[in-house]
């Protein structure tokens, strides 16, 4: 079996798998920017809202960090994959940016 990966033949955010005659291509795990293979902890470098921690990139949640991301009255903060999002709070509806008592 000829390795075909030797030669990088997928793209920046995929990785190689050599199969006998073949090779295929497999995307990298979404808190990766490039890999080396399956999962979390093949990552070359994590992507953004995301951190190296016990060699995995995990998400970083951006709701517990000490300076508050979510600044504007009656608003709470909602973490996501990789992000965050701010949305008013229960009892209180956006209107023009602003978060108003419904």
């Amino acid at each position: 079996d000829l390795d075909e990966c030797a030669g990088s033949p997928c793209k920046d955010h995929q990785y190689c798998l050599n199969t006998d005659g073949s090779f295929s291509c497999k995307a990298c795990d979404a808190s990766c920017v490039g890999c080396t293979g399956e999962g979390s902890e093949k990552c070359k470098t994590c992507a953004s809202g995301y951190v190296k921690e016990d060699e995995k990139c995990t998400d970083i949640d951006e709701c517990n960090l000490p300076e508050k991301v979510c600044t504007k009255e009656n608003q709470d903060c909602v973490n996501t994959s990789g992000s965050y999002k701010c949305v008013c709070s229960q009892g209180f509806e956006d209107k023009d940016g602003t978060c108003v008592q419904t």
